[in-house]
């Protein structure tokens, strides 16, 4: 198998799992909660896509200058932003190509659920077609008219908002390997006690 076909292979299960992740979250929320709380699951997953749309548009939009400057002067999320801008093509392609169309597919399928478990709880069969044309239109508004929007913002703003995603990044990372040796920490203290 070909590195490329390995790539599209991992991409797919990636694709696979998180589009469940999420349409299980909805059908959890959809069981337990109100209506309205499932409409906002629905408009987080619309403004999900947007948000990474930006993040990928950004990425291919900055430049490394600005940031090598900033890593000069010690500035915190340079150097990832510098790591980010390198790999603008993966970036993007996973930010707009993956999240995005997990974020597309599945807000069309949360809102047809909506659609339908709004018309059986009012007993309003006869206006089920109305409501998913509606819902549908809606969705794909909301979403083209946000990315639409959010493109502009990206290109204008590509170096801020770089910037932010390498300093969140950065303290993920940082957060993460505490833990991973605090844990090493606790393990090499309980090997010495037990000595």
């Amino acid at each position: 198998m070909s590195g490329s076909q390995q790539k599209a292979l991992q991409v797919g299960f990636l694709t696979f799992f998180l589009s469940i992740s999420i349409s299980i979250l909805f059908q959890i929320t959809q069981a337990t909660t109100v209506y309205w709380v499932s409409a906002l699951v629905l408009s987080a997953v619309i403004l999900l896509g947007i948000l990474f749309d930006i993040i990928g548009t950004a990425t291919t939009a900055a430049s490394e200058k600005p940031f090598h400057a900033m890593a000069s002067d010690r500035v915190f999320g340079a150097k990832k932003a510098i790591e980010l801008v390198r790999n603008a093509d993966q970036v993007a392609s996973f930010c707009n190509d993956v999240i995005g169309d997990i974020c597309g597919t599945v807000s069309g399928s949360l809102g047809a659920a909506l659609v339908i478990d709004f018309v059986l709880n009012n007993n309003i069969a006869q206006l089920r077609d109305v409501f998913s044309i509606t819902i549908v239109g809606l969705i794909s508004a909301v979403t083209v008219g946000g990315k639409a929007a959010g493109k502009s913002f990206a290109i204008n703003k590509s170096h801020e908002i770089v910037l932010k995603v390498a300093f969140f990044l950065e303290k993920f990372e940082q957060i993460v390997n505490r833990k991973k040796n605090n844990g090493k920490n606790k393990k090499q203290r309980l090997k010495t006690n037990h000595k």
